[in-house]
C-alpha cells in the first residue's frame, strides 16, 4: 500500500523542485569535511549509490573528489531537473524498488537529508535493503532531523508541507547498528541553518573496517 505521507512529500517537492535547487544554502562545514574523508577513504573511482540527490548540489561534490556516483530520487521533479542539466538520474524508491547494479555491489551509499522522510518502522528496511547491495566494507554516510516524533513542516523554497521523521541519536545508533552495518561515528546537535539540529551517522557495512 502506498505511503500517503511520502506521496504528499514528494508532491511537495514535485511542485518546488527548481526553486528548491536554486536555494539550496551553501555546503556546511561538517558536510564538505565528511565528504572528503568519505572519498579519501573509499578512493578515487568509488562506485557510490547516492539515495536523494535532489537538486544535485552532493553529487557534483562527490565527482570532484574523484568518485562515481548513481544519481537517484523518490521525486520525478529532481529526475527531471538533473536529467535536464545532462546527467544520468534514476527514479528510485529505496523502499521497493531495485537498488542493486549489474557491475556489482557498491563501494557505498551517500544519502545526506533524505532519509528523514522514511517512516519510522521501514528505516530499518530501507538501511538493510542498502546493506544488502553494498560491498563488505563498503561505506554508509546519512543524515537526519534531530527531535522526537514525526510531523509537517512547511519552510523553505517549499511551499506545501512535507512529512518528517525525527530521531535521537540512541535510537538511531541501534536501528542502523540491527540493519547491517557498524556505526563508526554518529555526531549530534550539529547545528542547521534555520535553527535546527541534525544528526550525522557513518558506518561501515558489516563492521568490516574499509
Amino acid at each position: 500500500m502506498r505511503d500517503e505521507a511520502l506521496d504528499r512529500t514528494v508532491h511537495a517537492y514535485d511542485l518546488d523542485a527548481v526553486a528548491y535547487a536554486e536555494a539550496s544554502p551553501p555546503v556546511p562545514e561538517a558536510v564538505r569535511a565528511d565528504l572528503a574523508a568519505f572519498a579519501a577513504r573509499l578512493g578515487a573511482g568509488a562506485r557510490v549509490l547516492e539515495v536523494g540527490s535532489g537538486g544535485g548540489r552532493d553529487a557534483l561534490l562527490l565527482e570532484q573528489a574523484g568518485l562515481v556516483v548513481r544519481r537517484t530520487d523518490v521525486t520525478p521533479g529532481f529526475v527531471a531537473l538533473l536529467r535536464q542539466q545532462g546527467h544520468v538520474c534514476d527514479l528510485l524508491d529505496p523502499l521497493a524498488d531495485d537498488l542493486s547494479s549489474p557491475d556489482g555491489p557498491w563501494d557505498a551509499v551517500w544519502a545526506n537529508a533524505s532519509l528523514l522522510h522514511v517512516r519510522r518502522d521501514d528505516l530499518p528496511v530501507v538501511l538493510a535493503r542498502l546493506a544488502k547491495v553494498v560491498r563488505p566494507g563498503g561505506l554508509l554516510r546519512a543524515s537526519w532531523k534531530e527531535g522526537d516524533g514525526e510531523g509537517w513542516s512547511t519552510h523553505g523554497s517549499v511551499t506545501r508541507p512535507r512529512h518528517f521523521t525525527y530521531w535521537r541519536a540512541d535510537d538511531l545508533r541501534r536501528v542502523v547498528a540491527g540493519s547491517g552495518w557498524s556505526v563508526e561515528g554518529l555526531r549530534s546537535g550539529v547545528p542547521g541553518s534555520r535553527g535546527e539540529s541534525w544528526l550525522e551517522v557513518s558506518a561501515v557495512r558489516d563492521g568490516v573496517s574499509a
